[in-house]
Parts: structure tokens; C-alpha cells; sequence
């Protein structure tokens, strides 16, 4: 964050005449500067304080009552008579180019000034505090809003685009009534255009409960409602965790997925660039088509622009598109692609599949949640209306084993004809570890409705079909949408295949 330092001026100090402007910065744990004065201790508070004349509470009380603690005092009329009028001030904040005419009653809420005025109630009128601010994101609006918060007892209303800069100053000055309204602001207002700062927000200052909200969102909303703005702001950090974890909701299939990366990497090549999302596919399709082909056995990933893309494209799962086995590269389309950067297991969970064919392999038999988090199939549909819906995401013979078949009461699964051992008259079994989530979503990409069957394990035998999952229909409304992970074959001692 920076270096942040307070100093103290005194009334006969000659620079205080024209107070040089700090340069613009932050940092909110550490108090240093000029002042050597010993700490005055409680007892020497002095016994009273007042606003126009009149005896209010004692300074001990005063800072029991303040101090990490919602304010007691504060009404509006402080606020416009004291804060805002500037009457009777007795501390004056200079920081930024500007001055503020505060109140050591009202400030010592903030951790941050507490301990510093405790020796200072002796000599109103004489002290200003310079503040040197490291912190790109504060500015005069902020620290004004945190500093008139201390005077409220009601919290003043701010809009989403500026909780990044109030936080900032909160953190700051250690006023936990305004982080607080920051955090539980930020909690109510996720949604396209404020999820990516707010994101960085909280992972900035610690708001473990903002950060996995607005990771949630993501997971939710990355292929459900996709959005240029959406995309141009998610960073390779931010779409690293989200390709790589099994909660993120894959819409069709993992290659629809591919084709999203596609387009959001062609949007940070081309930041400018503006239209909508249809055209964002189609452009981001056919620019990165010509920029990824292989040349001289070179792909673009593997160049240094795009190196460092590498590790968002390996968390791709595909076991269900079209595969050239003896070449090791995969089909996309009329061009080939090299297997390498695409899934470092993915090569390996081909061949699994193919012993799995030739030797009539079980599948797990147990649940495995590492393994199942780690390489799950992830794939989804929107559900429209009434009727009976069914999806087998296959690509190619060794794609997809299972059709699943969606009614208004029901999830069926049942086994493609390829997995049907049709000869010697033997009965094939098969189990599949799996987890299904129902969901809908309002207008914000909030769910509003959730059902999960957790992980499961079906066995099938030969040409079976089995109920999955059941609800109420009556309770849906539409549009809603089916997400499901699958894990046909356990990997586990499969390295050497």
C-alpha cells in the first residue's frame, strides 16, 4: 500500500502559514512523524467536554463510548452544525490540498486518530494533523465522506462506482462503521458492471465475504449471460480460478468454453474495440483463427505474447471432441489444434476412455471429490419451457456415454448405443460419479432458486435408465437451466497407459 505518516503542527509553528501539499498516497496501519511527546495516560483526560457551552459527557466516557463503537452522539444536526458549519472545531486535517475543521470528540472513533489525540484535550484550537496519502484510489470526496460519517448516526448513502474509493479511506483511518457499510453494500449491489472491482476491492482489503460472492457471481454468469464489458474486465488471475474450478456453470459444453476464452483474449488484444456480444464471437473467432494456427510447429500460445495465457487454456476438460489419436491434436472445426496447451490430462483421459471401451472398464467406485473437482466434465442447458428436452453434447464415437433426458418432473439418465456391449451376450456395467444443479436467476445474475443433487454415483446395467433427480415443477419458473458434472473414468493408476 505505502507509507502513510501523521504530523503534528503546533500554533506557533511558522510553517503553518502555507502548508506544503502532501504528495498523493496511503497506507493504513502505521502512524509515524514528528511527534515525541510522551502519551498523556487516561487518567489525565481532561473532565469535560462540550458543544456550545453546554456539558456533554467526560473525555473517558467520550472515548469509551466512540472508539470501535457505533457513535452515540452524531445526529444530523452535528452533522450540519459541526461537520459541515465547521463550529467549534478543535483538530484541523490537512491532507490532499485541503483542510478539515474536525472535532477530537467525533475523530477519536476513528482507530486511527484515537490513540494519537489522547494526550492532546489539554490544548484545543492548536493542533493539525498532516496526512501524506500513498493511495491512488483516495481523494478529497472519499476522506470527506469518512470523515462526515463519524458525525452521522445513520450511514450517508453512496453510489457502487464510488465503494472502492470510500473503502480505501475507511481502511485508512480504521473506521469499522464504514467498512462495514462498505462490505455489506457491496454484497447487495454484484452485479455485470461492479463484480470485477468489487473483486479487487475486497481481495485488496481483506473482505473475505465480498471476495467469494463476487466469485460465486462469476462462476454463475461467465457463460450464462456473457457481456463485453464483462470480459474486458476479468484479469488472467481472476479467469485462471474460474476455468479451473468444477463450480463454474459451462453452458452446452467444455468446447463452447474454448470458444469463450477465444473471444475474451481477443478482447485484451483489442481493448478498443466495441460491438455486441454476437460480434464479439464471431470476431474473436476469426481473429484468433489466424493468430493461433500452427506455423513452423509454433503456436500463438506457445509465442511471447501469448505465453502467459498458457496456464488459463490448460484447464480445459475435453473428452468429447473429435481427436486424432495418433497425431495428438484435436479438431476444431477444418484446423488442427496441438493437444499440449490445451489439457495437460487430457491426452491421458482419451486413452482411459479407450481402454475403458476395449476392456469394459467399471468406471469409479467410489466418490473421489479431489479427483472429481479436479477433472469432472462440465456441461449445461437452458431449459425454456414445458416439455421434454434431451442432450447428449457428444462430438464424436468416443464422445458422450450417457443421454440425458429432462422432463417436467424429472432428470433421466441413460447409456449411448456406443457404450452397449452388443456381442458374446454379456451384460455391460458402468458407474458414473455426478453432480446436477438446478438453477434460476434474476435480472442481476443472482440466483433465486437452487437445487443440487451433491455427488453421486449411478450404475448402469446394459440398457438401463435411471432417475437422477426429481422436483416440483410447480415451484420453476422459466427460463432455468441444468448443470451437470460427470466423471466416467477414474484416473487413478491410468499415468501409464
Amino acid at each position: 500500500m505505502g507509507h502513510c505518516s501523521s504530523r503534528v503542527w503546533r500554533s506557533d509553528d511558522s510553517s503553518l502559514a502555507e502548508p506544503q501539499q502532501p504528495e498523493c498516497s496511503v497506507s493504513p496501519r502505521s502512524v509515524s512523524g514528528s511527534r515525541k511527546r510522551k502519551w498523556s495516560s487516561w487518567d489525565k483526560l481532561g473532565p469535560s467536554w462540550s458543544i456550545h457551552g453546554s456539558s456533554v459527557v467526560s473525555l473517558q466516557q467520550v472515548f469509551g463510548i466512540f472508539y470501535g463503537k457505533k457513535r452515540k452522539l452524531a445526529t444530523k444536526y452535528t452533522y450540519q452544525t459541526l461537520f459541515l458549519g465547521e463550529e467549534d472545531s478543535d483538530v484541523k486535517i490537512h491532507a490532499l490540498g485541503k483542510v478539515w475543521s474536525l472535532h477530537k470528540a467525533f475523530l477519536c472513533q476513528s482507530g486511527y486518530f484515537a490513540n494519537m489525540l489522547k494526550d492532546t484535550w489539554k490544548e484545543p484550537h492548536s493542533d493539525i494533523i498532516e496526512l501524506e496519502i500513498n493511495n491512488q484510489h483516495i481523494n478529497i470526496w472519499s476522506l470527506d465522506f469518512v470523515f462526515g460519517s463519524l458525525y452521522r448516526d445513520k450511514d450517508l448513502p453512496m453510489k457502487p462506482r464510488q465503494i472502492p474509493h470510500v473503502l480505501a479511506a475507511a481502511c485508512l483511518l480504521q473506521v469499522e462503521q464504514v467498512i462495514q457499510q462498505c462490505n455489506e453494500t457491496m454484497k447487495k449491489t454484484i452485479n455485470m458492471k461492479t463484480v470485477c472491482s468489487y473483486y479487487i476491492t475486497a481481495e485488496t482489503y481483506r473482505l473475505k465475504s465480498v471476495k467469494s460472492q463476487c466469485f460465486d457471481w462469476l462462476l454463475c454468469n461467465l457463460m450464462i449471460h456473457p457481456n463485453v464489458r464483462l470480459y474486458r474486465e476479468i484479469d488472467i488471475k481472476i479467469m485462471y480460478l474460474l476455468v479451473s474450478s468444477s463450480d463454474l456453470l459451462v453452458l452446452q459444453k467444455e468446447f463452447d468454453l474454448y470458444t469463450t476464452l477465444k473471444a475474451w483474449m481477443f478482447l485484451y488484444f483489442n481493448p478498443g474495440w466495441e460491438s455486441s456480444v454476437n460480434h464479439l464471437f464471431a470476431n474473436g473467432n476469426s481473429w484468433l483463427s489466424r493468430h493461433m494456427e500452427c506455423t513452423d510447429n509454433i503456436t500463438f500460445l506457445e509465442t511471447e505474447e501469448g505465453l502467459v495465457f498458457q496456464p488459463v487454456f490448460k484447464q480445459l476438460r475435453f473428452q468429447h471432441i473429435i481427436f486424432d489419436l495418433a497425431s495428438m491434436t484435436i479438431l476444431e472445426q477444418d484446423r488442427l489444434i496441438p493437444l499440449e496447451w490445451l489439457s495437460p490430462v487430457y491426452k491421458q483421459q482419451w486413452l482411459t476412455l479407450l481402454w475403458a471401451q476395449q476392456h469394459r472398464e467399471i468406471g469409479p467406485r467410489t466418490i473421489n471429490e479431489k479427483e472429481f473437482e479436479g477433472r469432472s466434465m462440465r456441461c449445461g442447458i437452458r431449459i425454456n419451457g414445458d416439455g421434454a428436452y434431451s442432450c447428449k453434447w457428444s462430438g464424436c464415437k468416443f464422445g458422450f456415454p450417457l443421454c440425458i433426458i429432462f422432463t417436467n418432473r424429472d432428470i433421466i439418465f441413460k447409456q449411448s448405443r456406443q457404450y452397449h456391449n452388443d456381442s458374446a451376450g454379456l451384460k455391460q456395467v458402468r458407474n458414473v460419479v455426478f453432480r446436477i444443479n438446478l438453477l434460476r436467476f434474476d435480472s442481476d445474475g443472482r440466483p433465486t432458486f437452487s437445487k443440487t443433487t451433491g455427488h453421486k454415483i449411478v450404475t448402469f446395467k446394459n440398457n438401463e435408465e435411471k432417475i437422477v433427480m426429481q422436483f416440483d415443477s410447480n415451484i420453476l419458473t422459466f427460463p432455468f437451466y441444468v448443470f451437470c458434472n460427470f466423471l466416467f473414468i477414474s484416473l487413478a493408476n491410468r499415468e501409464n497407459l
